[in-house]
């Protein structure tokens, strides 16, 4: 079987529980999976693992640069990259493939594989694509997780419940792990986003971590490519109390496993902390956390009652997320630190 789910770091992380409960059910089947490569590190922990603790969820992975493909599509070497990939995918042979990303692009590469079953959802987030699926699963779950889980539970032909994923472990990350961070109980803070509506101030996130740091916690400012600069304002604001650092994706994985609390927006480092069952503190504004919030984990999820979805790349923080206070939040992270002592 193949699945196609590209990216990004969030929604790969929101099919993995569907997956994982695929292969607890169907555990000799042949699984591969085409992502972007800078997600790769999410299915394996390096480029020449095999199944195992490093990859212990597929068997094979096909990385496909579909976003660098886009930005020059007649090149020749994109023409030749995509030929190569087409040839790629028909060697392996899938009988079924499931499109977890819905878009137009993805069922391309899906159809390229020539399985003998292409599976989307009725639905699709591009609603093209549905055009491109041999079957079309209608999706019920309220989840981005339960609506994966539903198309997988077609391919597999029994129920699948969503469960804790498999990430991989990476010796070299838990070393970085241990250089890198002093001892003591960690909590991450991640003031990015993937765009300004959802971005919480890093005024506010210094001050959770100045108060953070008061009751003896690490206190560390993720930041992801781009981000850096948000990391060192909530470090230089918290007067040192926060710690920024800058990891790899091996690395945050590593990093998040050894957290006892992720403060988060509607962001990748959030979903990861719920993927590795580790309580968060979402704080949400344009997006709707019932659909793509947290699941699976202990939680507290802040949200205006006005905020209503909008996924419009606005620059601004979203008027309902800047009335979530740093009392707010840190109410919700003291409730979860103590429930889970």
């Amino acid at each position: 079987m193949l699945i196609v789910r590209l990216g990004a770091m969030g929604d790969i992380l929101h099919a993995l529980p569907a997956i994982t409960a695929l292969r607890r059910a169907q555990p000799e089947w042949y699984l591969g999976w085409a992502v972007e490569p800078q997600w790769r590190s999410l299915l394996a922990a390096h480029e020449n693992a095999v199944r195992g603790p490093e990859m212990p969820l597929v068997d094979c992975l096909h990385v496909v640069p579909a976003k660098r493909w886009a930005r020059n599509p007649f090149a020749g070497t994109t023409l030749a990259e995509i030929s190569a990939m087409r040839r790629e995918l028909r060697a392996a042979e899938y009988d079924v493939c499931i499109d977890l990303q819905g878009a137009v692009r993805s069922a391309l590469i899906a159809r390229a594989a020539s399985p003998k079953r292409l599976i989307g959802e009725a639905a699709p987030r591009e609603w093209a694509a549905k055009y491109l699926f041999g079957e079309r699963v209608a999706t019920h779950g309220v989840h981005v997780i339960e609506q994966a889980a539903e198309v997988a539970s077609a391919a597999a032909g029994v129920r699948l419940e969503p469960v804790q994923p498999w990430l991989p472990h990476d010796a070299a990350a838990e070393r970085w792990c241990e250089r890198s961070l002093p001892p003591g109980r960690l909590v991450v803070l991640n003031p990015g986003a993937g765009w300004g509506a959802k971005r919480w101030p890093s005024a506010r996130y210094a001050e959770v971590a100045r108060e953070l740091a008061a009751r003896g916690m690490v206190v560390v400012a993720n930041a992801g490519p781009g981000e850096e600069g948000l990391a060192q304002e909530v470090a230089s604001s918290s007067g040192g109390a926060a710690l920024p650092l800058t990891p790899t994706l091996n690395e945050l994985i590593a990093l998040v496993r050894r957290s006892a609390l992720v403060i988060a927006g509607d962001t990748g480092p959030l979903h990861l902390a719920c993927a590795v069952g580790k309580p968060v503190v979402g704080i949400f504004g344009p997006t709707d956390p019932a659909r793509n919030g947290p699941f699976g984990c202990a939680n507290r999820v802040l949200r205006h009652p006005e905020s209503r979805r909008d996924h419009t790349r606005r620059a601004e923080p979203e008027t309902g997320l800047l009335t979530i206070t740093p009392a707010a939040v840190l109410a919700a992270a003291d409730e979860l630190l103590k429930e889970n002592a």
